[in-house]
């Protein structure tokens, strides 16, 4: 049962990032084509900006595990978060 609440907090988890991420590309993109914006963000190197600040919607999921006692979901969001930390990371040192 645990190991199932733990992929479900990460699945949560990057959906959150994901979502978190398409809303930072339209508050700071400057166009209304997402690849556009996401090529742009590559080339500028703010890429790794906007997926951290998608990732900022795991803070809300975290806490909400939290305070509803299912810490198994919370350490699977805390997963998703490190993964994406670790990709953030990486793309930004590769480029």
């Amino acid at each position: 049962m645990t190991r199932k609440e733990i992929i479900i907090g990460f699945f949560v988890g990057v959906i959150a990032a994901t979502f978190g991420l398409i809303i930072a590309i339209q508050i700071f993109g400057k166009s209304d084509d997402w690849g556009e914006v996401v090529s742009q963000a590559i080339r500028n190197g703010t890429l790794t900006k906007l997926m951290s600040i998608g990732a900022l919607l795991n803070l809300g999921a975290f806490f909400l595990f939290l305070k509803k006692n299912q810490d198994h979901r919370a350490k699977g969001v805390l997963i998703a978060t490190l993964l994406i930390f670790i990709t953030t990371m990486v793309i930004k040192f590769v480029n």
